[in-house]
Parts: structure tokens; C-alpha cells; sequence
């Protein structure tokens, strides 16, 4: 058993080094090779801490320019990429060519061509000289070879395409033709200016991303990986289903401190994947739900992915409102996930492990008193953290390290009272039957993660500087952690304080290396937004998804999905993001801002980027897939399409968020609004997933799953019966344009219904939504770009301001356009009243299929109480002192002799094979007449002999194993396949309870 356990744990362990080769670099040099490479990733680990701290300033000294910084950013990257990314699989793998070196060296020498040579380029600007375009076509080609050797061929190839439409654009179709571009005009554009691969992504990158990769680093280092997974499982790990669970509350809790879904599934992968496995979980579902659980970890807040920070440079809004208005989706997401696990272990006859539960009532209060209690720590920290620089005035940063310090070293000493969980030891994992030793072991590694919500949020610093001090943070836990536990412990310190150095400059290292990949990946990415730039592919891309979609909202949205999924089979997340945004975002704003939706731009680059995190776990490309079913051993094709099934919750999300726009917490009023969206959002996922699924609480039928769809839809989006019931906006007729028009508030647009008649005999009518300024109703409409006239009854558009809105949405002086009128809002009644049709029908479906599940229980049971299947004897159950169980003639279990006497309905039904779960469950929870109830803490279902052809749930022969029965609360865990005697206690009587096989 030992040996079968530790093979198990080599080849996981293969899997993951493989995977991290993969994703970090797969030579392994030795000597100096190896030695360069660690320290050049330490060196920039190092520069990026020094960059992005305040001691430069304050010493004026080491103070680099945004060009210089990202310069010897990209030069970082392509020299470790060429050093620990052969050019081939079959390339030499513990050696470097010379090739690899003269290659490395080169494309470093092009990165920092323009720190180098800055003060000559700000000289020059605009003219290139031979050698700038020279050095700048080698570094696009050797930036390209070096993303295809890390991102594969897709990333490099999506490039290649945009360069060719750059040289080319003349022999492209009329429709997205251009006039191209001369050798020198794009080697400025690409490499010489901020335009292009030292843009805006590679930027994102330098400042923020690194630090943030570097802080995940640390942790996972230091151990908080383990300890999060812990966590889980103490929470979740005991029921149904509980280690899929517990494996989407620990990547949830992962998203806290790392934005990769690469990352969350190796770090995580290991310990759920084999647990899932272990109770029944196929491989493919144990890898797929990892991948769905991993692949959310980008849009859990407060460390998102890459694309998170970019969406901050891209809409002009603090990160830290980002993170405020995406955690209400990401919750939402992992949610509808949670309930989804929960329907496949029920689905798959799974029960709890057995652990004692406490009542209702005790929860409850425990969970009050929590959240109290961390409500009143998070107050008093605020009012501590507000009094400490009006004491201290200048010194307040060395207070506020103090403070830390002291709050470091007392979770340290609380954490020591407490057992520590082994890494990888899933035994442990599954052992844990209480939250509170598990939270306090490791309370201290929340310690970073708080001063980066609090930096963020509260004091509002920018999310560079904000992860700097969560990174000095982790420095000290690193540095102190263990030696001052063996110091406690009265153990060696000196092996200590080297296992700490260790661990510090193996974040460092690792830092730098998964940098490697994403700091290439926004470098390309910027070839594609330069030549969107260059070309105006922007504009032609909008008029050609407008005249695709017709105009027509959610045609585009649908369009916008269909291209993110596909790019990514191809394109990482933040490569997916930067395109879709780049491409159609402007497209999904300005159209629905033409037809008067007001999405707000915050929501529209939300959208892109959920379609983006569905890269991962998008087949035939699917890394997170290729990650888990490495670990899971199962088809990685199949695996990414039952993740990507899985990922359906996440791809619905976006277009609900885009038209109810409270669950961004956008436009919430108070607390009750909010617990209303929240609630409502909640039961609506729930729909969702029950549809996907086919099962709620049994088997979902046609008609169940069509109410399901509309209370989905009158939970997530209630303004649609609304306005259906109430239109938002009464029509005036057109002489009373010009006088409403004029009577509209400064800063509310003017809603205007137009019909052109176009040359080929189409009419379309449309609303339009316009801005204006000034006073009056003439000149307001001027304002907005339009003149009107009358024609005799007819109010017509004489003519249309040049690049005005309304050009831009088709008006124009050859198709004549007629004005019908003017829209303006009436009062209504609040649109969540019109959630409760879905309440009532999600209730209706619930207790139809509550019903059915005890019908079909009962049916399970044969024919009742009272007579028994085939005409046999009734069932009779009787309880005995040191009697044991048996199986009588007429089927039944029975314990001979006793006081109390009831009759148990038999519990087998060839024709229900699943039913002796619920008819044994039954009869061990409380059958018997005069006894108290009885909880039995673990028994195991199996089958010992399977039916010829049948599926593995179809037995004709099932044993039940246990080793012990107890009353509720006393805690007794069983194990399965244990084929021991136990002892069943009522008071003052025992039975012993033996093995048991029922036959067919």
C-alpha cells in the first residue's frame, strides 16, 4: 500500500515538474548556465521591486523612465525565454547551443536598444535610421520565434497575420483594404515608439503584473498554498462531494493571491484531483472540474489576471474599482459551480463522509459570531490605521511597520498552538474534522493579502506600490517564519534561517520564470495593437460587425463570444483580451450607447475579458485541461470539454452583468438592494445550472427545464417583464419635439425615433440617443448634429453635422429621415418586484421534484410498509441486545428479539438498482420503533457482483461495509471498505452489527 501510494505521488509529482517545464522553461543546465539563469531571475525579480518601490524618489537615485523600464522588462524576458526554451522537443535539454546564446543575446541587445540608445532616439523622432530599422526588424522576428517557443505557434501566428495585413493592405478586399505601410513607418510604429511592443500591454506588465506573479510566488513558497487548501477542506471536505468542493473553494481562495489558472490547477491539482478520484469522480470530471475552478481564479479579486490590469490602463478606472465591481461575478461564478459539483455527486449516489454535524442553530450562531468578530477587527484596524499618521506624522511608515510587525509575530505565536497540515499529505486532508485549528495554524499568511486589499481599497495607492508592500511583507514571513518556530520549538536555528534564504530566492526565481511567458504574450500582443493603430482596422472592423449585426446589440455580443472562444483555442488569456477589447469593445460601447442602454465601458471590457478566461479551458488548445489531466490521468480532450460544459456558468454571466448592471454594484442603493441582487443572482444560478445538468433535486423534465428557463430569466434580468408590462419611455408626437427638447435637463441625453427610407426601398426605423448643449430646442438639436426642417406635416432632417453621432450611426443627406418623435421616461415601479414570477416558479419546480423524489423513494422501497416485493411476507425489523442483523426470509433485514418492533419496507428493487442506498439509508436513520435515531457516520455501497453489460451502478449483488454506527454527534468517522464488527448503542442495550450482502 505504501509503495502503490508513493508511485501515485512520484508520477503526480512528474506531472507538475513536467507542466512547470512547460510553463517556466524546460532545459535544465548545469554549471554556469544553470548559475546564469538563476541570476539573471533574481536580478530581475529585484529590478521590478526597485522600480516599482518609493525609495528611488525619495533618494533620487535609480529612477527609470517608462521607455527604459520596459525596455529592460521585454530584455529579461527574451533572454531567459532563449536560454530555457530549446528551439525544438527534441533540442538538447541539459546543454544550451551556441545558437540559444547568440540568439539570447541579440534579442536582449533589441529589447534595450531603447534604454541604450534613448537620448539618440528622442533626437531623431520619427526618422529611423537604417540601424533603428534594422535593429527594430530583428526584434520583432526574434520576439516572435521566442513567443512561439514559450506560447506556441497560435500567439506568433495571430502576429504574423497582422504584420502581413500591414504590408499588404492594398491587396486586401475593398472592404478591409488599405493603403499599407513602408518598411520604416512600421518599424517605428512596432519598435521604436510606444505604439506597439512597448505599448500599453508590456507596459501593464512592467509595472504592475510582475509583482503581482511575484507575490503568488512567495506565498505558494512560504506554504499558503497548503494551508488554503486545508482551509477548504475543513469547510467543505466532509460532504457530499466534498473534496470537488473543497477543490472549487481552494482555487477561489488561490485567485486571492494568483491570477493563473495554470498556476491554481498545478498548485491545487495534486491533492483535489486524487481526493475526486478516490470517491468516485472520474478522472475526466476530477480534471475538468480543477480546470473550471482554476480558470475563474483570473477574475477572483484582489489578484486577477494580467488582463485585469490592463482593463485599468484600457478604461481609465482605478484598479481598485475593478476589483470592487468584478467580485460580485467571480462569488456568482464559483457559486454555480459549488451547487453543479453538488448535483454530480448526488447524481452519482455519493453521500457525506460522516462527519457530526452540528445542529442548525449552533452554525449559524458560530458563523454570526465570525463574521462579528471580523467585522469589529476590520473597523478597529480602519480607525488604528486613520490615527497612526496624525500621531506620528513623519514616522508613520516606520509605525505602520511596527504595528505589522507586532500583529505578524502574535498570529505566529497563536499559529504554533495549533497542528500544522503536511504538504501533500491527502490522508490529513480528508482526517480534518474542525475549521478553527486549521484557520488559526495559518491566520499569519492573511497578513499580506489584507495589506494589499487595504492598500488597494482604502488608501488607494496605485497596484504597483500596493504589491510592493504586500511583497516586503512576504520577504519577512519568508525570512522569519520558520527560523522563530524553531527558535519557539528550542530546535537548530542555523538550518532554519538557510531553509528560509532558500525559500527566498526560490520565489525570486520562480517569479522571474512564470513572468517569462506572460511578459512575452503582452510584447506580441502590442504587434497586433499597433497594427490596429496603424491601419484602422478598428473602424473597418466596427462597419463590418454593424453591417453583420445590423446594428442589433446582442447579434454583436453574440459575435463579440464567438470570436474570443475561438482565438482562444489558440491565445492565452491575455493575449484573447487584448485583441477582443482592441477590436470590438469600442463596437459593443458606441452601439450601445446609440440605442440609449448606457452600458458603462467597465462592463463592456468585463465582457471581453470573461470570454478570454475561457481560453484555458476552451478545447483542442485548453492548457488548464492539458494541466489537470496530466495529474487526473484521464483524456485531455475530454477533459476540456467537460470543462468547458463546466465554463457554460461564466460565459452567461457577461451578458446578464451587461444589462443588470447592479450585480457589478453598479447604481446600488443600499444594503437591501444589494442582499436582494445578491439573492436573487444566487437562485438564478442555481436555474442555470439545474438546465445544464438536467437534475435539480432528481431527474429535470421538459417542462421543469423550460420554467427554469424563465425563472432564470425573471431572476437575472427582471426589466424585461418590466418593460413589457411598463415601457420605459412614452413616444410625443413631432410637434412637440423641439419644446421637449428644450425642457430636458443639462447632462440627460434627448431620445429621438427616426425612419429613413433608403435608395433600394428598405425603411428602417431606429432610436437614436444624443447628446447636446446650450439652450433651446433648435439649438440643442445643432448641438447634436442635426438640422431639422418642416415639410409639411413632416418633420424632416435637413441636414447632419460632419463627424457627428449621428453620422456615424447612418444618417445622412441622401437617404431622407423623417423625425417621428421624441421619447421621454415615465415613472415606473421598481423592476425587482417583477423577480417574483421566477420565485414562485423556481419554488413550483422545486416542490414538483421534491415530491417526485419521495414518490420515487417510496416506490424504491417496494410496495410499502405492509407487504413486500413478489408477494412475500412483510418486512419485519426487530431490535435485540447482542442479536446481530440478518436477512430474513421475506427479504428484509431484521435483529431478533427485543422490545421494539417496526416494519421496514425492503430495501432492494431489481428494477431501481440505486435504491438500496436510499431504503438502507433509511433504515439505518431511523426505522426502528421505540428507539431514538440513529446516524450511521460512514457506510460504504459496493458492488460485489455487477450485472453482465451493465453500467457500474447496476449490481445484482450489494454489500454493505461499515465499522461503526453511532448516535448523532458523537463524531464516529468510518472508513470505506473496512470490513470490521461494530457496535450500535441505544441506551443501556448493544448490537452488533455484521457485514451484509443483499442478493437480487
Amino acid at each position: 500500500m505504501t509503495s502503490s501510494s508513493g508511485a501515485t505521488a512520484h508520477s503526480h509529482n512528474t506531472v507538475i515538474e513536467q507542466m512547470l517545464e512547460r510553463e517556466t522553461g524546460r532545459r535544465k543546465p548545469k554549471g554556469f548556465p544553470h548559475a546564469l539563469i538563476l541570476i539573471v531571475a533574481v536580478s530581475w525579480s529585484l529590478f521590478q521591486l526597485w522600480i516599482c518601490s518609493p525609495v528611488p524618489y525619495s533618494i533620487g537615485f535609480g529612477v527609470f523612465n517608462d521607455t527604459a523600464t520596459r525596455a529592460l522588462h521585454l530584455g529579461f524576458a527574451v533572454f531567459l525565454c532563449y536560454l530555457g526554451f530549446p528551439f525544438l522537443r527534441s533540442s538538447p535539454s541539459d546543454r544550451i547551443p551556441l545558437y540559444d546564446w547568440l540568439m539570447a543575446m541579440a534579442a536582449a541587445f533589441c529589447a534595450c536598444y531603447l534604454f541604450i540608445f534613448q537620448a539618440e532616439l528622442a533626437r531623431r523622432p520619427g526618422i529611423p535610421a537604417t540601424q533603428d530599422v534594422a535593429v527594430a526588424v530583428a526584434g520583432v522576428i526574434l520576439l516572435l520565434e521566442a513567443t512561439r517557443r514559450v506560447m506556441g505557434l497560435p500567439m506568433t501566428l495571430v502576429a504574423i497575420l497582422f504584420l502581413v495585413y500591414v504590408f499588404f493592405g492594398p491587396y486586401f478586399p475593398d472592404l478591409v483594404s488599405h493603403r499599407g505601410a513602408s518598411l520604416t513607418r512600421a518599424a517605428s510604429q512596432f519598435w521604436l515608439t510606444q505604439e506597439g511592443v512597448f505599448g500599453v500591454p508590456l507596459g501593464v506588465s512592467t509595472s504592475f503584473v510582475f509583482l503581482y506573479v511575484l507575490f503568488g510566488a512567495m506565498l505558494e513558497n512560504a506554504g499558503a498554498g497548503t494551508y488554503l487548501t486545508a482551509l477548504s477542506f475543513s469547510l467543505l471536505g466532509r460532504l457530499r462531494g466534498g473534496p470537488a468542493k473543497a477543490a472549487v473553494v481552494a482555487s477561489g481562495l488561490h485567485g486571492l493571491i494568483s491570477g493563473s489558472s495554470i498556476a491554481n490547477v498545478l498548485t491545487c491539482g495534486p491533492v483535489t484531483i486524487l481526493l475526486m478520484k478516490k470517491v468516485g469522480f472520474s478522472a475526466e470530471k476530477a480534471g475538468a472540474i480543477e480546470v473550471a475552478a482554476g480558470s475563474n481564479g483570473q477574475i477572483m479579486p484582489p489578484v486577477m489576471g494580467a488582463a485585469a490590469f490592463l482593463m485599468a490602463e484600457y478604461t481609465n478606472i482605478p484598479y481598485s474599482q475593478i476589483i470592487k465591481h468584478a467580485f460580485v461575478p467571480a462569488c456568482l461564478a464559483y457559486f454555480s459551480l459549488l451547487y453543479i459539483v453538488h448535483i454530480e455527486a448526488v447524481k452519482m449516489g455519493m453521500e457525506s463522509s460522516g462527519r457530526s454535524v452540528s445542529p442548525l442553530k449552533a452554525r449559524l450562531l458560530r458563523c454570526l459570531l465570525l463574521c462579528s468578530g471580523g467585522a469589529v477587527i476590520v473597523c478597529l484596524a480602519y480607525y488604528l490605521l486613520a490615527w497612526i499618521p496624525a500621531v506620528f506624522k513623519g514616522y508613520s511608515f516606520l509605525a505602520f511597520g511596527a504595528l505589522l510587525t507586532i500583529c505578524y509575530v502574535i498570529l505566529l505565536l497563536v499559529s504554533l498552538r495549533f497542528p500544522q497540515i503536511p504538504e501533500g499529505d491527502t490522508d490529513a486532508l480528508m482526517g480534518i474534522s474542525s475549521v478553527t485549528p486549521v484557520l488559526f495554524a495559518g491566520l499569519y499568511y492573511l497578513l499580506p493579502t489584507f495589506v494589499l486589499v487595504w492598500g488597494l481599497m482604502v488608501m488607494e495607492m496605485s497596484p504597483g506600490l500596493a504589491a510592493y508592500y504586500a511583497c516586503l511583507i512576504m520577504i519577512l514571513i519568508l525570512l522569519t517564519q520558520r527560523p522563530f518556530v524553531a527558535l519557539m520549538k528550542r530546535e537548530p536555528v542555523k538550518p532554519r534561517i538557510l531553509e528560509a534564504v532558500s525559500r527566498l530566492l526560490s520565489s525570486l526565481v520562480n517569479g522571474a520564470k512564470n513572468m517569462v511567458g506572460i511578459g512575452l504574450a503582452t510584447a506580441t500582443a502590442g504587434i497586433v495593437v499597433g497594427a490596429v493603430s496603424l491601419t484602422g482596422v478598428g473602424q473597418v472592423l466596427a462597419s463590418l460587425v454593424e453591417l453583420i449585426s445590423g446594428g442589433y446589440l446582442p447579434a454583436v455580443l453574440v459575435l463579440t463570444a464567438v470570436l474570443a472562444i475561438i482565438l482562444g483555442m489558440g491565445l492565452p488569456t491575455t493575449a484573447n483580451y487584448i485583441i477582443v477589447s482592441t477590436l470590438l469593445a469600442p463596437v459593443i460601447y458606441n452601439i450601445s450607447a446609440a440605442h440609449g442602454l448606457g452600458i458603462p465601458l467597465l462592463a463592456v471590457h468585463l465582457f471581453c475579458l470573461y470570454f478570454g478566461v475561457m481560453a484555458d479551458a476552451t478545447p483542442p488548445v485548453a492548457l488548464a485541461a492539458f494541466a489537470a489531466s496530466g495529474i487526473s490521468g484521464g483524456n485531455p480532450f475530454k477533459t476540456g470539454v467537460q470543462g468547458f460544459i463546466y465554463e457554460l456558468r461564466t460565459a452567461v454571466l457577461p451578458f446578464v452583468f451587461l444589462y443588470n448592471q447592479e450585480i457589478l454594484l453598479i447604481n446600488i442603493r443600499n444594503a437591501w438592494h444589494f442582499t436582494w441582487v445578491l439573492l436573487t443572482s444566487a437562485l438564478a444560478c442555481i436555474a442555470f445550472a439545474s438546465i445544464t445538468q438536467r437534475y435539480m433535486l432528481v431527474k429535470t423534465r421538459i417542462w421543469e427545464m423550460a420554467a427554469l428557463a424563465f425563472a432564470m430569466m425573471f431572476l437575472f434580468r427582471p426589466d424585461i417583464a418590466q418593460d413589457i408590462v411598463y415601457p420605459p419611455y412614452r413616444e410625443l408626437p413631432p410637434a412637440q419635439v423641439l419644446e421637449t427638447v428644450e425642457a430636458l435637463p443639462v447632462g440627460e441625453p434627448m431620445r429621438l425615433r427616426l425612419e429613413t427610407v433608403f435608395g433600394d426601398g428598405r425603411v428602417v426605423r431606429q432610436t437614436v440617443v444624443l447628446p447636446f448643449e446650450g439652450d433651446g430646442g433648435e439649438k440643442r438639436l445643432e448641438s447634436a448634429g442635426m438640422y431639422v426642417a418642416w415639410q409639411g406635416a413632416d418633420l424632416m432632417v435637413d441636414d447632419v453635422g460632419y463627424g457627428s453621432r449621428l453620422e456615424r450611426l447612418g444618417v445622412n443627406m441622401e437617404d431622407p429621415t423623417r423625425v417621428l418623435g421624441v421619447e421621454v421616461p415615465v415613472s415606473r415601479p421598481s423592476k425587482w418586484l417583477f423577480s417574483v414570477p421566477g420565485l414562485l416558479m423556481l419554488a413550483g419546480v422545486y416542490m414538483a421534484q421534491r415530491r417526485r423524489k419521495r414518490a420515487e423513494g417510496l416506490a424504491g422501497g417496494g410496495a410499502g410498509a405492509d407487504a413486500a416485493p413478489g408477494g412475500g411476507s412483510p418486512d419485519t425489523v426487530r431490535a435485540d441486545a447482542e442479536s446481530p442483523l440478518s436477512v430474513e426470509a421475506g427479504g428484509g433485514l431484521s435483529a431478533a428479539g427485543g422490545s421494539g418492533e417496526a416494519k421496514a419496507p425492503w430495501p432492494f428493487s431489481p428494477s431501481r438498482p440505486s435504491s438500496p442506498f436510499r431504503g438502507l439509508s433509511r433504515l439505518l436513520q431511523g426505522s426502528f420503533r421505540g428507539f431514538p435515531p440513529i446516524a450511521c457516520s460512514r457506510t460504504t455501497l459496493g458492488c460485489s457482483s455487477p450485472a453482465s453489460g451493465s453500467k457500474s451502478s447496476e449490481c445484482r449483488r450489494f454489500s454493505l461495509t461499515f465499522s461503526a454506527i453511532s448516535s448523532p454527534g458523537s463524531g464516529v468517522c468510518l472508513r470505506p471498505g473496512s470490513q470490521a464488527e461494530g457496535s450500535l448503542t441505544f441506551p443501556g442495550q448493544g448490537i452488533k452489527l455484521l457485514l451484509l450482502a443483499l442478493e437480487a
